[in-house]
């Protein structure tokens, strides 16, 4: 009863009657979570530090894009609603880049180190996991001798999801001269440190503000040292203008776990047009004043018309996507889920099956990745938008994690991304609701209970 008006005034009414009904079920465990993980959201005043940086480093590079600014009034930008993409995102949409899709995770590494052994002038290297293993240490030694070379050498890790790294790698980084620090550190006493599960989720790689990195993979063997299943993620490597707003994100994080603003003149070169393909680049998270990602994803499936399709490791949607997606079948739309048959989060995948009934009764399409873990990130609409990056389509990544995405406009940018996705959906079996409806009752009753969870997993 005393943390009824608590937990009413501070979250919407799934959220808090998911907390109501576990702290009524255990009052005081569930007290003790809600006192761990119950807020979703940095203090007032570190949201207003993060958006006044965004703006002052937005007035400084502004100058440097303003050439590679798309109008408002192009085809592609107007056809996916322009102005609110530049709202939620905080970034213009930028002309004149190209880029390389790599699916497989030796390949993205040995580009990775290639283009480290080549820098001239400074790396840098946000990831949520670098892992102790082979391919940590070769990234390791790239990082090294580059700090030799006299590159200025800068590393940003996850606290949690790159432990094993901190403990273990990061001494030598650090002897050898590179700056490293750990990204949202968990302290209880502390106000600005984070909660256990508000994660760094994003993947990003800068190489002389000219050569970019990001997508779904960390920095970890394709096995994630499970020797069990492996894990298949999507990269993009960038050129263009496009890699000065991956810089800007970079900076903004650097400076949240640092306090170190980083001479703007030295890392942010005057850009050139490399390609044809438009871009935007969209970070989210609890930094924003809302899910500005969220929003981004509805309005990109009540847009469609033809054909959506998404693949992600982890489908636990809220209420407004799920209309989104019913709305659309109503219209027609084709869409289809690709998701991995087999999953490294038990209560999470569980939710998330909880979902698969209602969905396939809709028509909506739903295929089982049987290779491995389907880890790769990706949306398209109509084959002419698409999304590929860090985010899942989970509460988790809508109002948690700190997410990083690319947004690709038009039929030439997004093909390669059609290409992979349709690349797995030859590698998936389709499931049948008469298949569904078939699975065992202790099944259905475990997947509704964690179903009740899922607006706060």
């Amino acid at each position: 009863m005393v943390m009824l008006p608590v937990i009413a005034m501070k979250h919407r009414p799934p959220t808090a009657l998911a907390w109501l009904t576990i702290i009524s079920f255990q009052p005081f465990i569930g007290l003790g979570l809600y006192i761990v993980l119950g807020n979703n959201r940095f203090p007032r005043k570190r949201i207003e530090e993060f958006a006044s940086l965004r703006r002052s480093l937005t007035l400084d590079i502004w100058p440097l894009l303003q050439n590679f600014s798309v109008n408002p009034s192009s085809e592609a930008a107007n056809r996916f609603h322009h102005s609110l993409l530049v709202e939620l995102s905080e970034m213009p949409v930028l002309r004149g880049n190209e880029y390389e899709l790599i699916a497989e995770t030796e390949t993205t590494i040995d580009r990775l180190i290639e283009d480290i052994n080549q820098a001239e002038s400074h790396v840098h290297l946000l990831f949520y996991i670098w892992r102790d293993d082979q391919t940590g240490q070769r990234v390791c030694d790239a990082m090294i001798e580059a700090e030799r070379r006299g590159v200025e050498c800068r590393v940003l890790v996850d606290a949690v999801g790159s432990r094993s790294f901190l403990k273990k790698q990061a001494k030598s980084l650090r002897k050898a001269g590179i700056e490293i620090h750990a990204v949202l550190p968990v302290n209880l006493f502390r106000r600005q440190a984070a909660r256990i599960d508000m994660r760094n989720h994003r993947k990003i790689a800068v190489i002389d503000g000219k050569i970019g990195y990001t997508g779904s993979q960390n920095i970890v063997n394709a096995d994630y040292g499970t020797r069990q299943i492996a894990w298949h993620d999507l990269m993009m490597r960038l050129t263009g203008p496009i890699v000065l707003q991956l810089q800007s994100v970079f900076c903004t994080d650097w400076f949240a776990s640092s306090h170190q603003e980083l001479d703007r003149r030295d890392i942010f070169p005057t850009p050139v047009e490399t390609g044809n393909i438009t871009l935007e680049t969209f970070p989210s998270g609890p930094t924003y004043e809302i899910q500005n990602l969220q929003r981004l994803l509805v309005a990109a499936v009540y847009h469609a018309s033809k054909e959506v399709i998404v693949t992600t490791p982890y489908f636990v949607p809220d209420d407004s996507l799920l209309q989104a997606i019913e709305v659309a079948r109503l219209r027609g739309v084709h869409i289809i889920l690709v998701l991995p048959e087999r999953s490294d989060q038990i209560l999470v995948s569980a939710a998330q099956r909880s979902y698969y009934q209602g969905l396939l009764e809709q028509g909506v399409e739903i295929h089982l990745f049987q290779p491995g873990l389907l880890h790769s990130k990706t949306l398209t609409i109509d084959g002419e938008f698409a999304l590929v990056g860090t985010s899942n389509m989970d509460i988790r990544s809508f109002a948690l994690n700190l997410e990083l995405n690319l947004i690709l406009f038009g039929h030439e940018a997004t093909k390669p991304i059609v290409r992979q996705q349709y690349l797995y959906l030859k590698q998936s079996r389709q499931l049948s609701l008469e298949e569904w409806k078939k699975r065992k009752l202790w099944k259905q009753i475990g997947e509704s209970v964690a179903r009740l969870l899922s607006p706060i997993l």
